[in-house]
């Protein structure tokens, strides 16, 4: 490990807090990149890890690195990235754990990335997809200076970590995706007030019924390519007036 082994007292403490640190994320707002970065921080003081890193699928499919444990740490991340190989991209893109005990058996399979990690003085990487169901958005990455796999019990422990700030990161995407719905949900529904605002508007200056006036908007909104409930905001507040719409509504053939 990085430093000196945490009695278990210590380490039931720091797990306990990480575990509240990532609840928190269920029940309140938070800074998802902060919290990001102490799971990665966790990760380093409570299993037998050298360094931690964590990326993210953005909303158009790519990755990014969101967290780390040190500037080495973002370099490799960012490495896998631009090179298109290492643990972390194979973890994301199979949904499933990359456990590599030996570093240096897998050049011919990260002819770059393999190279590169162990010249950084690593020598053994484990990632964990951070994934709920069949979504996967991401990779939680353990990398160590000792050949060998991490401990079934720290292995549990990494799942678990990721698991519960997987369900945070969705829970928030969830969110803000329920919000625009609701914001455009709302702009629709004060737009439809405006529209019969302004289709009272042209009823009353034309003598028309209410669906004609409808008609009438609609068409002079339509011949200047213009949006619905914008004409009728303008009419509304007087920057159109009711003759401008009315003198281009189609009239009815002569009998």
């Amino acid at each position: 490990m990085s430093g000196s082994a945490p009695s278990r007292a210590e380490r039931e403490s720091r797990l306990l807090h990480a575990f509240v640190e990532l609840a928190d994320t269920l029940v309140d707002d938070y800074d998802v990149v902060d919290v990001l970065h102490g799971l990665v921080e966790h990760c380093v003081q409570l299993l037998d890890a050298t360094a931690a890193g964590l990326m993210l699928s953005d909303q158009h499919g790519g990755l990014r690195v969101v967290a780390y444990s040190s500037d080495q740490t973002q370099m490799l991340e960012l490495f896998q990235l631009q090179a298109s190989e290492g643990p972390c991209l194979d973890c994301v893109h199979s949904g499933e754990a990359v456990l590599v005990a030996d570093l240096s058996t897998e050049i011919q399979r990260w002819p770059r990335f393999a190279p590169l990690a162990i010249a950084e003085g690593f020598a053994s990487v484990h990632a964990v997809p951070m994934r709920l169901r069949r979504e996967t958005i991401g990779t939680l990455n353990l990398f160590r200076r000792e050949t060998g796999l991490l401990s079934d019990e720290d292995l549990l422990l990494v799942r678990a970590l990721a698991d519960t700030a997987t369900i945070g990161i969705l829970q928030e995407r969830a969110i803000r995706r329920s919000e625009v719905v609701t914001e455009q949900l709302q702009t629709a529904l004060n737009s439809r007030v405006v529209i019969e605002q302004a289709k009272g508007v042209l009823a009353f200056a034309g003598n028309l019924e209410m669906e004609q006036a409808f008609h009438v908007l609609r068409n002079y909104a339509r011949n200047g390519r213009r949006r619905l409930a914008e004409v009728a905001r303008e009419l509304v507040v007087g920057e159109l007036r009711p003759e401008d719409l009315l003198a281009l509504r189609p009239r009815p053939a002569d009998v």
